[in-house]
């Protein structure tokens, strides 16, 4: 008897425990709107994101500004999942000395993304929002020189 008990409480352990992981790695999943080829053409210029999968708990994406023939913003961006926590990795060219700077997930939905860091200068906060007819709303937002400042970014995808 003895040894049923044990090998039972052993068994309900080990799904437990692979329960648990499968959760954990699913949560990414619902940033899979995400995945794909980004763009917003305006006179200023035209942004692109392109969104990949590079594993189940991993997401990197290349951000650049492009006026005419010149870069003028360049980032790469990684969202991981460790544990239960999402987090949005931004390496901006020529900013925090080529650093990157993690923002933490505060709410996720498969509609909408927001990630945020109060300590960093500017942004502090940052927002993806799936939109009708293949659409995505990126938007920084937080205090930029001691004022409130927000900045939208409407793109589709390609």
């Amino acid at each position: 008897m003895f040894q049923k008990i044990t090998l039972l409480a052993l068994v309900l352990a080990a799904v437990s425990c692979q329960k648990k992981e499968s959760v954990e790695k699913d949560k990414i999943k619902v940033a899979d709107w995400l995945i794909g080829n980004w763009e917003n053409k305006s006179p200023e210029g035209v942004l692109t994101e392109n969104w990949q999968k590079l594993n189940d708990s991993t997401f990197s994406a290349s951000s650049y500004f492009i006026k005419e023939k010149d870069t003028i913003h360049f980032e790469n961006i990684v969202l991981t999942q460790k544990d239960e926590t999402l987090t949005y990795i931004a390496t901006v060219k020529g900013q925090n000395n080529d650093k990157p700077v993690s923002f933490s997930a505060t709410a996720e939905s498969d509609k909408q993304l927001v990630f945020e860091n109060p300590k960093h200068d500017y942004p502090q906060k940052i927002t993806y929002t799936k939109g009708a007819n293949n659409t995505l709303t990126a938007e920084i937002s937080g205090n930029l020189n001691g004022k409130p400042s927000s900045e939208k970014f409407v793109m589709t995808k390609k």
